[in-house]
């Protein structure tokens, strides 16, 4: 995860009060519960950011080369592996 509990709910406070601000939201639950499900959600895709990641770099380092992170060639082949996992695991295509 890449940011700090507290940088995650200052997070859900900024998002509450867009809500809160917008006439077109309706909601039916208490304020606290909705902000909660916002951390919620912040934290399931943080958490899965950070297991793509983890996946992509998995899948480089078993290539049979080295590539060396920072390189033209690895930030391709990372892009590349990255594109991939996250289709597969969110079944979107960024």
């Amino acid at each position: 995860m890449k940011l700090t509990r507290e940088k995650i709910n200052h997070l859900s406070k900024e998002i509450l009060k867009a809500i809160l601000a917008d006439d077109r939201i309706e909601y039916f639950v208490e304020d606290n519960d909705l902000r909660l499900g916002v951390v919620k959600v912040l934290t399931d895709e943080l958490t899965m950011e950070d297991e793509i990641d983890i996946a992509v770099r998995k899948t480089i380092a078993s290539y049979g080369r080295d590539i060396r992170e920072g390189t033209e060639d690895w930030d391709t082949i990372y892009q590349r592996h990255y594109t991939e996992e996250n289709k597969k695991r969110r079944g979107i295509d960024v």
